[in-house]
C-alpha cells in the first residue's frame, strides 16, 4: 500500500538486524500509520462533536435517579480523559513505540481524536472542555453500527458506510463509525413528535457490539504468527484488521460473546439492578433499565419502565477521586470535570456495589482443609479489562477456639500496599515480552508492564464466565495460561491447610485497580514528563489506593482434631513435637502415651519416620494432614510396638 508516512528503509534494516541496537532501541521507530484503524478518520465530521455539558440543558439535574448526564459525569466513561493512571500509562507507552498514543487517544477522547487533536500522540494537543469530556453523550448517540441492517438501521446509514473506506469489518479498538451530521441516535423510537433535535431509531445502542468498539483492544503492531506475536514491518498498516491476528490486550467484549450470556438472557434475579431480572448485553448490567423520564421537560418527554440509567458502574473507586482532586487544582488538564462531590461519592458506592455483586464465595470444610470457591457471576473473565496491575486475590485469617488470630494468608499491608502473594490465589494476568522481542527491545525476558511492546502471556488465571469451553477462549485468544479450567465452569477452588489450634476462618476476596508495583513503575519508567508523578502522589494521597471486598465469609471447622502432631501434648504444633518424639524413641521413661498424636504419618507404628514426617511438614509451615481413617476409630484388637490401639480400617 502506498504509506502516508515514511521511514528509511535503511534504518529498518539496522534496526532489525543491528545486534547492538537493543539498548538503544527505544522507542520502536513505528508510525502512524501502523497504529491506523479503520472508520471514521479525523477532520471528516460536517457537525463537531460537542462535550457532555452541552446536554445538560435537557438532560441534568431534574432527578438525581434517572438524569442521565448527572450519572454520566461522575463515571469512568466521562473522566476517561482526565484519568492520571491513562496519563501515566500513556507516557511510557509513547516512550516504548512512538505514535502508539494514536491507538489509546482514540477512545478516551474520541472528540479530541475526530478533531485531529490527537498528534502529538502524547495527549498534549488535546483542548477544550468537549475533548477532555472522555466518552460523551453526543459521541456515544451518533454512532452507527458498521453491519447495516436493511428496516432496522436508520435509512442515513447506508450512506454513510458508503463512504467508509476502508470498511470496518472488525469493529474493535476504537474502530468506531460516526454520523458526520447532527443526527443523534438511541434505541427508542421518539419520532415524529419529538422536536428537540434530529434523532433516529437505532437498535445498535442495545448491542454489546456497540460496546466492543473500545472493549475489545489489540496492538496492531503485532502480527500472530502461529502461536507467537511478530512486529508488522513499520509504515504500514496492520493486513487484515482483524483483532484476532493482532496481540490482544483486552478482550472482555470477546470474552462475552463466547458466554452463555451472548446467547440470550440468563435470570440472575435482578442482581444488576433495574427493573430486568434477566440479563443478556453489558448495558443490561452496566445501565440497567429503570423508571422514569430521561429528559428535563417531562411534560414532552415519555415516562418509560425501561429508561438505561446512564450509571456505567464498574470498578474505580479512588481514581475518580485523584480525577477531583487534579480537577480542582488544574494540576494535569486545563479544563474542569465539574464533577459534583454527592453524586462522586453515589458513583464510588455503585462501583463498589458492582464488585461486591460479580462474584459469589462458597467456603466448605474437607477434612482438614478449607476449601475456597470464587463464583463468577458477570459475563465476561473476572476481573477483565486492561489487565496491567489489576488483581484480585484471597485473603484468609485462621482464629483459634478464643478468637486469637494464628495464622493468615494473602496479608496485605494497608500501610505500605505490600500483598504476600506466595501463599495466596491472586487472579490477574501477566503479559510480557518473549525472546525475540527481548532482543529487539533491551528487555529482559518475562512479564512487563511495557504493554506497547508486550507480545506474550504468561499468566492468566482469571475465573471465565458461564458457557466457558477451552476451545472458544483459545479462539478468541483469552485461553488461561499457566492455569487450567475445565470446560463449563465459571468458578475456581483453592484448598488452604488448616494450621494447628484452628477453629475458624474469615476469608475475604479483594480487588484492586491497581497494584503497588504498576504505580510505582509508571513513576519511575518515565523519563518524558511528571504523568507518573502525579499518578504517584495521588495514589499515595488516596490511601494508596486500596482495594475493595468484593466477598467475605467465615466459616466454623467441626470435628478437628490437632493434637495428631502435638507429640507433647502442649497445645502448639511445633520442633518441640519431633524433638519430643525423638526423645522418646531413644530415651527410656518418656514414651509418649497412646493418643496416637505422635503417629504422624499413619502407618500404626511409632517410630523414627514420624519425627522426620514431622518435621517435613514443620517446614512447610502447615500441620500433618488429618487421620486418613477418621471414620474408623481406634481398634482396641490391634496395637502398636507400644501397646497403643490402632485405627480398625486396614
Amino acid at each position: 500500500m502506498v504509506s502516508r508516512f515514511s521511514v528509511s528503509s535503511v534504518a529498518l534494516v539496522l534496526f532489525l538486524l543491528s545486534g547492538s541496537v537493543a539498548a538503544q532501541s527505544l522507542p520502536l521507530p513505528t508510525t502512524l500509520e501502523d497504529f491506523f484503524q479503520p472508520g471514521t478518520q479525523p477532520n471528516t465530521l460536517t457537525d463537531a462533536l460537542i462535550g457532555g455539558t452541552g446536554c445538560t440543558t435537557c438532560h441534568a439535574g431534574f432527578d438525581t435517579e434517572t438524569a442521565p448526564y448527572d450519572h454520566w459525569q461522575v463515571s469512568i466513561m466521562a473522566q476517561a480523559t482526565r484519568d492520571p493512571l491513562f496519563y501515566a500509562c500513556l507516557a511510557v507507552a509513547e516512550q516504548d513505540a512512538e505514535f502508539v498514543g494514536d491507538l489509546c487517544i482514540r477512545c478516551h477522547s474520541p472528540i479530541g481524536w475526530l478533531d485531529g487533536n490527537s498528534t502529538p500522540t502524547d495527549g498534549s494537543a488535546l483542548t477544550g472542555i468537549s475533548e477532555f469530556d472522555g466518552v460523551t453523550c453526543h459521541f456515544c448517540h451518533r454512532m452507527v453500527d458498521p453491519v447495516y441492517q436493511p428496516g432496522e438501521s436508520p435509512a442515513d446509514d447506508a450512506g454513510i458506510l458508503a463512504l467508509i473506506a476502508p470498511p470496518v469489518l472488525d469493529q474493535h479498538s476504537g474502530q468506531y463509525i460516526v454520523d458526520p451530521e447532527d443526527r443523534r441516535r438511541g434505541p427508542f423510537d421518539l419520532v415524529p413528535f419529538f422536536g428537540f433535535h434530529e434523532w433516529r431509531k437505532s437498535p445498535y445502542h442495545q448491542k454489546s457490539s456497540m460496546c466492543g468498539t473500545c472493549h475489545d483492544v489489540s496492538n496492531p503492531a503485532f502480527l500472530k504468527d502461529g502461536d507467537d506475536y511478530v512486529l508488522t514491518d513499520v509504515d504500514e498498516a496492520h493486513p487484515t484488521h482483524n483483532r484476532y491476528d493482532e496481540f490482544p490486550i483486552e478482550r472482555t467484549f470477546s470474552e462475552w460473546a463466547m458466554s452463555d450470556f451472548a446467547l440470550g438472557p440468563i435470570d440472575m434475579g435482578g442482581r444488576f439492578g433495574g427493573n430486568l431480572t434477566e440479563v443478556s448485553t453489558c448495558q443490561d448490567c452496566h445501565m440497567p433499565d429503570t423508571s422514569g423520564y430521561a429528559c428535563t421537560f417531562t411534560g414532552s418527554a415519555i415516562f418509560r419502565d425501561d429508561l438505561p440509567q446512564h450509571n456505567f458502574n464498574g470498578s474505580h473507586t479512588w481514581v475518580l477521586d485523584a480525577i477531583m482532586n487534579l480537577d480542582l487544582t488544574l494540576e494535569l488538564y486545563p479544563e474542569p470535570a465539574y464533577m459534583n462531590p454527592v453524586q462522586l461519592d453515589q458513583a464510588k458506592d455503585r462501583n463498589r456495589d458492582m464488585l461486591a455483586l460479580a462474584s459469589d464465595m462458597e467456603l466448605t470444610q474437607q477434612g482438614s482443609q478449607l476449601n475456597v470457591r470464587i463464583i463468577n457471576q458477570t459475563g465476561h473473565k473476572l476481573p477483565s479489562g486492561y489487565p496491567e496491575g489489576r488483581r484480585m486475590w484471597l485473603n484468609v485469617k485462621y482464629y483459634d477456639s478464643l478468637g486469637t488470630l494464628i495464622a493468615e494468608r494473602g496479608h496485605y499491608d494497608f500501610s505500605t500496599a505490600d500483598l504476600t502473594t506466595s501463599d495466596t490465589k491472586v487472579y490477574e494476568a501477566k503479559l510480557g515480552v518473549d525472546a525475540a522481542m527481548a532482543a529487539t527491545t533491551g528487555l529482559p525476558e518475562g512479564p512487563t508492564f511495557h504493554f506497547a511492546l508486550n507480545n506474550k502471556y504468561y499468566k492468566d488465571n482469571r475465573i471465565p464466565p458461564r458457557g466457558f469451553t477451552n476451545a472458544a477462549f483459545e479462539a478468541i485468544q483469552a485461553a488461561p495460561v499457566a492455569y487450567t479450567y475445565v470446560d463449563g465452569v465459571y468458578w475456581d477452588d483453592t484448598l488452604y491447610d488448616l494450621p494447628a489450634g484452628t477453629d475458624s476462618a474469615e476469608v475475604t476476596l479483594y480487588y484492586q485497580t491497581a497494584s503497588k508495583e504498576y504505580i510505582t513503575f509508571l513513576r519511575d519508567a518515565n523519563i518524558t514528563n511528571d504523568a507518573g508523578e502525579i499518578l504517584h502522589e495521588q495514589w499515595e494521597l488516596l490511601d494508596k489506593g486500596p482495594p475493595v471486598v468484593m466477598d467475605s465469609a467465615t466459616i466454623v471447622f467441626a470435628g478437628l482434631d490437632f493434637s495428631r502432631g502435638d507429640c507433647n501434648q502442649d497445645g502448639m504444633y511445633d520442633i518441640s513435637d519431633a524433638v519430643f518424639h525423638l526423645a522418646a524413641l531413644f530415651v527410656a521413661g518418656t514414651t509418649p502415651d497412646c493418643a496416637d498424636a505422635c503417629d504422624t504419618n499413619d502407618d500404626g507404628a511409632l517410630n523414627i519416620a514420624d519425627p522426620v514426617y514431622s518435621i517435613s511438614y514443620l517446614f512447610l509451615m502447615a500441620a500433618p494432614p488429618a487421620d486418613p481413617f477418621p471414620a474408623c476409630g481406634p481398634d482396641p484388637t490391634r496395637t502398636d510396638s507400644l501397646g497403643c490401639p490402632l485405627t480398625g480400617c486396614p
